[in-house]
C-alpha cells in the first residue's frame, strides 16, 4: 500500500451548520455538496476533507460516538506568524470558538487552536522548520 492519505472523514451532528461554517464562514469551496449527506472540500492537491452527516455515516460504518473532545487535531500551516493570527481571526469571524490563543511554542513555532461546529480542533501554525515549509503551497 502506498504511504498516503486521500480523505479525512469527520462525522458531524448538523451538516447544514458545518456547511455554513466552512463554506460561508471560512469561504472554502465545495468539491461535492450533497445536502443532508456529505460535504467534500479539497484541502490539498490529492487530499479531501469529507464532512459526513451522522445518519449517512452510521448507515455505512455503524454507530459513532459524538461526545467530548475528539482525540484528533487538524492543522493548517502558515508561512508567517501574522498569517496565523489572520487565520485565527477568520475562524472567529466565522463563529469558531478560540480554544487556545496563538503563542510561541517550545518547539520553535507559533500556533493557536479553534474548534469547528462539532468541536474538531484545528491548529493554525507557523512551523519554521523544514517539515513545516514542506507542507506550504
Amino acid at each position: 500500500m502506498d504511504q498516503r492519505l486521500s480523505f479525512v472523514t469527520l462525522v458531524v451532528r448538523d451538516l447544514a451548520a458545518t456547511r455554513r461554517f466552512y463554506v460561508e464562514g471560512l469561504g472554502w469551496t465545495p468539491e461535492l455538496d450533497a445536502p443532508g449527506e456529505v460535504l467534500m472540500l479539497r484541502v490539498a492537491d490529492r487530499v479531501v476533507l469529507s464532512l459526513w452527516a451522522r445518519d449517512a455515516a452510521e448507515a455505512e460504518i455503524g454507530p459513532v460516538a459524538l461526545a467530548g473532545t475528539p482525540p484528533v487535531t487538524l492543522a493548517h500551516n502558515c508561512a508567517t506568524t501574522d498569517e496565523v493570527d489572520a487565520a485565527l481571526a477568520d475562524a472567529r469571524a466565522a463563529g469558531a470558538p478560540l480554544v487556545a490563543p496563538a503563542q510561541h511554542r517550545d518547539w520553535g513555532g507559533y500556533s493557536g487552536y479553534f474548534a469547528d461546529p462539532d468541536g474538531f480542533r484545528w491548529e493554525v501554525a507557523y512551523n519554521p522548520g523544514p517539515i513545516g515549509a514542506s507542507v506550504l503551497p
